[in-house]
């Protein structure tokens, strides 16, 4: 009986402590049903940096010299207030190739956009026909600033003035709303939190940390 009843207290502390540190949802596991998530989040990836450390040798058009690819759209990702649901159990059929292909010209590459239907545009609960057309209206819908379109040398700056340029391009964006991210000392991306109507909303706890760098670097467009 003092085993069971020890056994019962330490299973209802550990119940408690991951309730805690999940903020009451338990965690997703992949795999999840097609459809069910809180908001959108759209990446956009600035291209230059991504060429320049994981792009190297991988062929994408978005890397050929001349392409001018500045920000690009990673991709569209359906999110939960924590965490996310990804590679979802989905009856939608898989997009062709000719239909990826199509979305190079804000993707990247037709590989890219696969990728992403994959693993996120599944979870959407849209076929991958209106996933496409939802990422290409989510992209449109922001203005990337004209003084960023036109980076053509390499160029180091706190990363908050990545933020304020696109709040300045886009009035209807607040600071909850986009955050910044860095990597390996790099402008990562832009993201920016979408309702399903994909009008602008407050990020989740886990999406609005911004990068703090004051000195990032930003390769120049070729």
């Amino acid at each position: 009986m003092r085993f069971r009843i020890i056994t019962a207290l330490l299973a209802g502390a550990l119940a408690a402590v991951l309730a805690a540190t999940t903020g009451g949802h338990h965690a997703r596991a992949e795999g999840e049903a097609a459809g069910d998530f809180d908001y959108y989040v759209m990446a956009l990836s600035w291209s230059p940096n991504w060429c320049a450390t994981e792009g190297q040798g991988r062929d994408a058009a978005q890397c050929r010299p001349g392409s001018g690819a500045g920000f690009v759209l990673h991709g569209l990702w359906p999110q939960n207030e924590t965490g996310y649901p990804s590679y979802c159990r989905t009856t939608e059929r898989d997009p062709s190739r000719a239909r990826s292909a199509a979305m190079v010209d804000i993707m990247g590459s037709d590989g890219a956009a696969w990728y992403q239907w994959k693993k996120h545009g599944r979870c959407s609960g849209l076929s991958s026909e209106a996933y496409y057309a939802t990422a290409r209206r989510a992209f449109a819908s922001i203005a990337v600033p004209d003084t960023l379109k036109r980076l053509t040398r390499d160029v180091r700056l706190p990363a908050s003035v990545v933020e304020d340029a696109f709040i300045e391009a886009n009035p209807q964006l607040s600071r909850d709303e986009i955050t910044v991210t860095c990597h390996g000392g790099r402008i990562d991306e832009v993201r920016i939190c979408l309702n399903k109507d994909l009008t602008p909303r407050r990020c989740g706890a886990d999406t609005i940390r911004d990068c703090s760098l004051q000195n990032a670097l930003m390769d120049g467009v070729n």
